[in-house]
């Protein structure tokens, strides 16, 4: 998945999600992808402004910086010892907590679609994060 800061002809800018450059690219030739604010077709894709400020140098941050995918684990790590794995019970959990049957705690788990459609309606917050493996 690739996301692309877009821009129309009428200068709206845009965020558009893709499956790669090429989905991109064939999207944009069939004139698919459209401007929410003013439907125009005619978009091309412009610098992003997101960045993250690093060290400028290692001794700066007190030590060599992490190793590639040694954020990942670090992450991982951090919902593995501080979240509740409740596996698919994840949305019944999330609604007894919602509604004070049980004591509020930090869970994690799985859901479909429906379910996360369920709590949407009922005002449940939760935050979605897809979990890459790492044996892979």
């Amino acid at each position: 998945m690739i996301v692309y800061d877009l821009e129309c002809d009428n200068g709206h800018t845009f965020e558009g999600w893709f499956e790669d450059r090429k989905a991109y690219e064939a999207q944009r030739k069939k004139r698919l992808i459209v401007c929410p604010v003013c439907s125009e077709t005619s978009v091309a894709a412009v610098p992003s402004t997101f960045s993250i400020k690093a060290p400028s140098t290692p001794s700066e941050k007190g030590g060599q910086p992490p190793a590639d995918g040694a954020f990942l684990q670090k992450a991982l790590a951090f919902l593995e010892k501080n979240f509740e794995n409740v596996g698919t019970n994840f949305a019944q959990e999330a609604l007894k907590m919602h509604y004070d049957v049980t004591e509020k705690r930090n869970i994690r788990g799985t859901s479909t679609e429906t379910e996360e459609e369920m709590l949407r309606k009922e005002d449940v917050k939760f935050f979605k994060i897809p979990i890459p493996r790492l044996d892979s």
